[in-house]
């Protein structure tokens, strides 16, 4: 699904086949989800093969290192120019993009000695623009930011995310809306999320979320098209039954939602912010004008 005899991926200072390539199983990494990671996408422009917020996506993943106290030494450019000629050597525009930052062996609890760098792709066109998602209310909360760097992006995180996910998808539901602590509206199990009512976008306020990438390039085409967005704390129940709303990340771009709770959002997507903003990103990722 993800590569064949001919891929190559960028592990521990070289392109090697995928089928080739393989990790420690002493790893703090496969141990203990002791690593961070990225999700990046390219695109086939009329400029060729462009890294939508490269710059953005290596400058997070060197801090995401930092905060875990990962030693990690790779600067942005670097990184950005290798992923440059992994997704030339296989011959790759529109593509998925993983940059992954593992330990070396260590059974204890304590900070990483080495890292090595993984950088994986695989072709993507995304499909998820063509769905209206139904959507619940999770049982599980998003993890203290007391307890853990919840702006950083690592792997043991993803393990919350996955038992959400997974929740909503046996209940008939195509994703999750996970709540805080304090019962306020985060994110879903992997992305942003912004409701609309009456032409002004909110938005979760940071405290428990990871702001994403796409996140804040909402914020700047909001303010391009002169679409109110507001960053506030609020209920599942203030969302119920708004004119519109959309998850948005990386992968999944912007995605329009159905319903909440198997409540309606209630206004015809064409005739929402909402459907302009998903419009201006789906060209601002092509470099094409707005």
């Amino acid at each position: 699904m993800y590569y064949n005899d001919e891929t190559l991926v960028y592990f521990n200072g070289s392109f090697v086949k995928a089928k080739e390539a393989g990790t420690d199983l002493y790893g703090q990494s496969l141990h203990y989800g002791y690593s961070v990671f990225e999700g990046i996408k390219s695109y086939q422009t009329d400029k060729g093969t462009h890294i939508f917020k490269a710059k953005e996506h290596y400058d997070r993943l060197r801090r995401s290192a930092e905060l875990m106290y990962i030693p990690f030494s790779y600067t942005t450019q670097e990184l950005t120019d290798l992923t440059y000629e992994l997704l030339e050597k296989n011959n790759f525009s529109d593509a998925y993009i993983r940059p992954l930052v593992i330990c070396s062996p260590n059974m204890s609890l304590s900070k990483g000695q080495e890292s090595s760098l993984v950088l994986l792709a695989w072709e993507w066109n995304n499909g998820y623009l063509a769905n209206k998602m139904r959507i619940m209310t999770s049982s599980f909360q998003r993890p203290n930011p007391q307890a853990f760097h919840v702006e950083a992006k690592v792997g043991g995180h993803y393990v919350n995310s996955i038992l959400a996910c997974q929740e909503a998808k046996d209940k008939g539901y195509d994703e999750a809306l996970v709540l805080d602590a304090n019962g306020h509206v985060a994110e879903s199990s992997g992305a942003n999320v912004f409701y609309e009512k009456d032409g002004t976008l909110f938005t979760p306020a940071k405290g428990s979320i990871l702001p994403g990438i796409t996140r804040q390039t909402v914020f700047e085409i909001c303010s391009e098209l002169n679409i109110p967005v507001k960053e506030t704390f609020f209920k599942p129940e203030e969302m119920k039954g708004a004119d519109a709303a959309f998850f948005c990340g990386t992968a999944a771009e912007i995605v329009a939602l159905d319903s909440l709770d198997d409540v309606p959002f209630t206004k015809a997507w064409e005739d929402t912010a909402s459907e302009k903003v998903q419009q201006a990103y789906l060209k601002r990722v092509r470099l094409l004008s707005l």
